[in-house]
């Protein structure tokens, strides 16, 4: 049986969150309220595909981004999503920011590992109070000393983005103001993304069954990101 996830009983729902008592507070910053100086900044590191946080601002950043050496990272639908909302300036390596079309022309280019689907389907569970991570991806790393571990967390994003496969993409956690990276516990969930059909009941089972997790399957129309999954359903005998 396939359902719609925007009405998925058991699960969170838009009207079930209250963001107020959530981690993020992103959704409460805006350009034209906040100072330049309220704000967070980034850089964009070309080599790795992701945005180095400089300089962080308020809360969002205990579920936003992966730490490496002490150092937090964003990939790009993180950084658009923070763009868009207000909460993040983004420079280049020249200190000159960067701005939302050229981050849209990125993500219209598909690289860094990201696509206009990943990035409807992260903006859409963000938007609901949902954290998101990157699948497969471990929040927090001690230790790491050089970008080659940075660079390698973006070839799996590219990896991933092999539609076909039905890889998971995104690893989504409720709402949870004890949330650390050091310890983010299991998610509820994982999010595959899918431009065709969704996939058959016996690939999601298998899929389920490899990861051990409930699964969603993302697909995105026009901007609009509808979530599915798959139950079993008996019927009654009829006499």
């Amino acid at each position: 049986m396939e359902r719609d996830w925007e009405t998925y009983p058991g699960e969170v729902s838009d009207s079930e969150v209250d963001l107020r008592d959530s981690n993020d507070d992103e959704l409460y910053y805006s350009s034209a309220s906040l100072p330049r100086s309220n704000l967070s900044k980034a850089r964009w590191n070309r080599a790795t595909g992701m945005a180095h946080v400089v300089e962080q601002k308020g809360k969002m950043w205990i579920t936003t981004g992966i730490i490496r050496a002490g150092i937090n990272y964003c990939s790009l639908e993180e950084t658009l999503y923070l763009v868009e909302i207000g909460a993040l300036i983004l420079m280049d390596d020249k200190d000159s920011c960067i701005s939302l079309e050229d981050l849209y022309m990125k993500v219209a280019e598909e690289k860094d590992g990201c696509c206009w689907e990943r990035f409807c389907a992260y903006k859409h569970l963000k938007s609901l109070g949902y954290i998101v991570g990157q699948h497969g991806v471990p929040w927090s790393v001690k230790d790491v000393t050089s970008t080659t571990e940075i660079e390698d967390v973006t070839a799996k994003m590219v990896a991933n983005l092999q539609f076909d496969e039905m890889r998971p993409v995104f690893d989504v956690y409720l709402p949870n103001s004890k949330f650390r990276k050091s310890a983010p516990g299991d998610p509820a969930f994982v999010v595959c993304l899918s431009r065709s059909n969704p996939p058959s009941r016996l690939k999601l089972e298998t899929l389920e069954r490899q990861y051990g997790i409930p699964m969603k399957i993302c697909h995105v129309d026009h901007g609009h990101a509808s979530f599915f999954s798959f139950d079993k359903v008996d019927l009654p005998v009829l006499p």
